[in-house]
């Protein structure tokens, strides 16, 4: 498939495996992906390994920073002529009891997590109404639609996140640009269920394969989700195959929501 051939991209904590595996498949369909994330060792791994190599640019950013938002943004734009398509993947994750989250962890949770998203949207828009199209798909959470206990923080900026998305698909819509959310479950081999796995088997007091088997078992379809399920379904949305959608927060977690 060459789904996106003359497409440009710009993908945001393209360091974590969720967006590796994103910017990967999107280069091997011929898109030309400007590739950020604070992390500057993990977004070289990601050059080193992607076949064509002149469709992967990396820039160091940090999401919350909004100088340095705008100059990825720019440069992509330089270097591309057009964004076509962004992909919000960078987010951090917490667990704690209310009682013990302080203002800072609450300030960070909103910081990555939502203002991050709201910088690079309001950056890239004016060049995707100009070209008179775009797709946005940010990342919000099954915890974004049902609350995860001991993650009120972080359950509530990923419900800032689909109201962001239903905002703007409302307000971009005259503009051909289609905006849409990812609400994926529990994804193995990514850091944020490491951290995820480490702290409920913690509070919990379960081993490794207690709290895989206690989150498995609320799952339909008995499996956690993988890279690949979240990617397909990425790449669905940033395609013209999704033109007829926007505003959508699409579950991709085994059926363990059903609205």
């Amino acid at each position: 498939m060459n789904r996106f051939r003359n497409k440009c991209a710009i993908i945001t904590g393209a360091g974590g495996s969720m967006g590796m595996k994103i910017a990967r498949d999107l280069i091997k369909e011929g898109a030309k992906i400007l590739c950020t994330d604070s992390n500057i060792s993990n977004l070289n791994k990601l050059k080193n390994s992607v076949h064509n190599k002149n469709h992967c640019i990396v820039e160091v950013a940090d999401v919350t920073k909004l100088t340095q938002v705008k100059n990825v943004v720019a440069f992509g734009i330089k270097k591309f002529g057009k964004i076509d398509i962004l992909i919000n993947t960078a987010g951090i994750v917490g667990q704690k009891n209310i009682e013990e989250i302080t203002e800072a962890e609450l300030d960070c949770m909103f910081n990555v997590n939502v203002k991050g998203t709201f910088f690079f949207i309001q950056q890239v828009i004016s060049c995707m109404k100009k070209q008179n199209y775009g797709r946005i798909i940010n990342f919000s959470s099954k915890s974004g639609k049902t609350g995860s206990a001991l993650m009120s923080h972080y359950s509530a900026t990923k419900a800032a996140i689909i109201g962001l998305t239903q905002a703007l698909a409302c307000e971009f819509a005259p503009y051909k640009i289609t905006v849409n959310a990812i609400c994926p479950g529990i994804t193995s081999n990514t850091n944020m269920w490491n951290s995820v796995n480490i702290a409920y088997a913690k509070n919990l007091k379960m081993n490794d394969s207690q709290v895989l088997e206690k989150f498995t078992e609320k799952i339909p379809l008995k499996r956690l989700a993988t890279v690949e399920d979240i990617s397909a379904v990425t790449l669905f949305l940033a395609s013209d195959d999704s033109s007829y959608m926007t505003g959508q927060a699409l579950n991709v977690d085994g059926g363990r929501e059903m609205h």
